[in-house]
């Protein structure tokens, strides 16, 4: 039962896969037909098109760059954060982590307009820095929260030692605590990258012109007045997903170990 379980999970997972995989390999009149998951002939200029045509190159770049840095950002800052919250003892730190919590679950819609406006006048609309620091405010309670909660797991012994020796807390948190915590980091790391690259919202409110879309813009603007070019979007949608599949996969084991550390407490 367990194993027909699990494959049935698997494939309800893997059919839209193979499901967008084979329509962006199957030729344009095809699509708009109900038969076109049958396989029939299959063909590359989707792809073609994708690259010669919209220079989809730039969108991958563009969401590389916003995606790796605020997830560099992200995972240094956080980890600082987290240390100080898991380890410390000062007044309000419950408050600390609540109000971030509160930060983290605000609906980005009813903050596109602030920021707007505030990007506006500082003359950081359709930059890349536009675009971190906004993801940044988002992403970083996710990231503080779960690294808190590894934190926590991670036993004090031989923090403290180190302490007695001389050790100052950041030298703790570079040599013993960041180490023993790669699980939970690479785990906060993935998240935050999974987020920034999907992201939507506040790409399409912030950028305005292609030098700077990222992947989801690029691809929501590919519809056009008289016809939508599934193909494309097809091919767009598999040539997106490579780079998180491979991080996902790279990282499944510290990930599957950070997800499983332990509960918030």
């Amino acid at each position: 039962m367990k194993r027909a379980g699990a494959t049935l999970v698997v494939a309800a997972i893997a059919l839209p896969l193979v499901w967008a995989l084979l329509s962006s390999l199957s030729p344009e009149a095809r699509l708009a037909r109900p038969t076109a998951f049958v396989p029939g002939a299959l063909t590359a200029e989707h792809y073609r098109a994708l690259f010669a045509e919209r220079d989809f190159w730039t969108p991958i770049r563009n969401s590389l760059v916003v995606a790796a840095t605020t997830t560099a950002l992200c995972v240094t800052i956080g980890a600082l954060a987290a240390y100080a919250l898991a380890r410390l003892r000062f007044r309000g730190r419950d408050l600390v982590l609540g109000a971030m919590l509160a930060v983290g679950m605000f609906p980005q819609v009813a903050l596109v307009s602030p920021l707007f406006l505030l990007l506006r006048a500082l003359g950081l609309l359709n930059t890349y820095p536009g675009l971190v620091l906004p993801y940044f405010t988002f992403a970083l309670p996710v990231t503080v929260w779960l690294l808190v909660s590894y934190f926590r797991q991670l036993p004090p012994d031989v923090e403290e030692a180190a302490l007695v020796d001389g050790a100052s807390r950041l030298r703790v948190l570079r040599e013993i605590v960041l180490p023993m915590a790669m699980p939970g980091v690479a785990t906060s790391a993935v998240l935050t990258f999974i987020y920034c690259w999907n992201e939507l919202l506040l790409a399409l409110s912030f950028t305005t012109g292609p030098e700077r879309a990222t992947v989801p813009v690029a691809v929501a603007l590919f519809r056009s007045e008289h016809q939508v070019p599934w193909g494309q979007i097809f091919a767009a949608t598999v040539v997106s997903t490579v780079p998180v599949v491979a991080l996902v996969l790279a990282f499944q084991r510290r990930i599957v170990a950070g997800l499983t550390a332990g509960s918030i407490r």
